[in-house]
């Protein structure tokens, strides 16, 4: 199974909605890792409206100082009803960085045991560079997705970060771009030529629509209709048709990166083990 990574360079681009999107349309069971170091949880803000509280990532630090990172990962995730998705949020102020930069590492050997029995692991790791970014885990994906929009700031700002992912790219690691709102004003094709990398796919620009999983906003409600019209629509809507043809990408993406992967799968189930003794 698969462990894709999104960042983003600069700016908002939608990497949350984006990867939270593509995990409510994953075929199958799938953890959606909130590992991005700024402070507060955007999904519990946004798509939960703040009304769920859970711990996540910082229970996962004081249960790697015991030595039990593994047996508690599935206690501290939260299912999402209704769904085969389950996240582990990320931490509560910027003041958590610090700590969070020391559970990556075997937090990966963790992610990639998990992967290896079936289960696919979806990483919203934000803005690169900050501090306590999740580095290993952007570094050993499966799949790294630069998710951009198609305006010059975004180009310019993503153009270093390109080089250097792609630069440390090994077999078994793939760096790809997500475009967010193609045409405005650049193509795809333009991006992959600037960045110098492939473009796995685009998203739609529907800023309503994304504040569906960004917000937990209400489905825009056609002119005649009310709920069941809005579902219809929200489903038959080029954004989210855009977000589940991404997911497909991605899902075909990571699960064909070579000799490399299949190596660092064998690698991680032994690393699992390990944790679990």
């Amino acid at each position: 199974m698969a462990l894709i990574c999104a960042v983003s360079a600069s700016g908002s681009p939608g990497v949350t909605s984006t990867v939270l999107g593509m995990a409510l349309c994953w075929p199958r069971p799938v953890l959606l890792v909130e590992a991005d170091p700024t402070a507060g949880s955007a999904i519990l803000a946004g798509r939960f409206r703040g009304l769920q509280s859970h711990s996540g990532l910082i229970d996962l630090v004081m249960a790697n100082r015991s030595g039990v990172l593994a047996e508690a990962l599935p206690r501290v995730v939260m299912d999402v009803p209704d769904t085969t998705v389950s996240i582990l949020t990320g931490s509560r102020t910027h003041a958590q960085a610090a700590g969070l930069a020391r559970i990556w590492e075997p937090l990966l050997g963790v992610l990639r045991g998990m992967t290896s029995t079936g289960e696919d692991v979806l990483v919203d790791a934000g803005r690169l560079g900050l501090d306590g970014s999740p580095t290993p885990l952007i570094a050993d994906a499966d799949l790294t997705l630069i998710v951009l929009r198609s305006n010059l700031r975004a180009l310019a700002a993503a153009k270093s970060w390109a080089d250097s992912l792609g630069a440390d790219a090994v077999p078994g690691h793939s760096v790809q771009a997500v475009v967010v709102g193609e045409n405005r004003p650049y193509r795809a094709a333009d991006v992959a030529r600037t960045l110098g990398l492939p473009v796995l796919g685009t998203v739609a620009w529907d800023p309503r629509r994304a504040e569906v999983f960004a917000d937990g906003a209400d489905k825009p409600v056609p002119r005649f209709g009310g709920a069941t019209a809005a579902d219809r629509a929200f489903e038959a809507s080029g954004y989210l048709r855009s977000i589940r043809a991404l997911g497909e990408a991605a899902r075909k993406a990571a699960t064909t990166t070579g000799e490399g992967s299949l190596l660092r799968e064998m690698i991680a189930a032994r690393i699992g083990e390990e944790a679990r003794r």
